[in-house]
């Protein structure tokens, strides 16, 4: 039987035993420590999910491309690591700069997450009764809040930094009909609330429907989110800026 990977505190990304179980600790801007750095590095090379940039400043950098070949970047020539790395078996070739450097990328999300926006959140929670808060900590990761007028200072103030956030019309009390919705063949993305009030959400495919009826058997509420990024509009989109109001994330 196919599992379903639940987003919240999963560990098919290969970040058990780094991080909490709630991933706390794990998002854009975060400092790890030397040996973590390494197993993210093994983690993206095993393809478990987890995907992130490691830099030290314009010191040493460290991405793995989509074709598990690894870019290491460096302000020195560091002609003993390679060495060694042809010793390994492996073929090392010098390039002036890594096709995944964030620099080389037209960032998606310019606009910051800052009073104008959360105001235009509250006009929405006005208008729609319930939105959908989708927190984006890092690259393939989310966590999802049901934020209303009262619990809206609470749920910013435990939101990662540099979070990249979308604002979705609330759940559909209509579980059932969330669920015959669902495109008939290919991947999607299933959000619900569950008895406890916790939000949940997991990416199946067509397969696996069965399984995810029974796993959200019960659940208050629920909504599918377009899964494809040129499908995506959220009524708002924005990124947490830092302490000091300057938006650094890069989405």
């Amino acid at each position: 039987m196919a599992e379903i990977a639940i987003a919240e505190g999963r560990s098919g990304q290969g970040l058990g035993g780094l991080f909490p179980p709630d991933l706390a600790g794990y998002h854009d801007g975060a400092e790890v420590s030397l040996p973590v750095a390494l197993e993210l590095v093994r983690a993206m090379l095993r393809d478990q999910g987890a995907w992130c940039r490691l830099e030290a400043g314009d010191v040493f950098t460290v991405h793995v491309g989509w074709d598990q070949y690894v870019y290491v970047g460096s302000d020195r020539l560091c002609a003993d690591a390679v060495a060694r790395t042809r010793e390994l078996g492996l073929f090392p070739e010098p390039m002036t700069t890594s096709p995944y450097a964030a620099e080389l990328e037209e960032p998606d999300v310019t606009e910051a997450a800052d009073e104008g926006f959360w105001a235009r959140v509250r006009t929405a929670l006005a208008s729609w009764q319930t939105v959908l808060l989708e927190e984006g900590f890092v690259r393939n990761t989310a966590r999802f809040h049901r934020p209303t007028p009262e619990n809206l200072d609470v749920v910013r103030t435990g939101l990662s930094p540099r979070a990249l956030l979308a604002v979705w019309p609330g759940l559909n009390p209509d579980v059932d009909a969330v669920l015959a919705a669902l495109p008939e063949e290919g991947s999607a993305e299933f959000v619900w609330e569950a008895q406890d009030g916790t939000i949940r959400h997991a990416i199946v495919d067509d397969t696996e429907y069965q399984e995810l009826a029974a796993l959200v058997a019960g659940a208050r509420a629920a909504c599918a989110p377009a899964l494809y990024l040129d499908e995506r509009h959220p009524l708002l989109r924005a990124a947490l800026p830092g302490s000091d109001g300057v938006l650094r994330a890069q989405w």
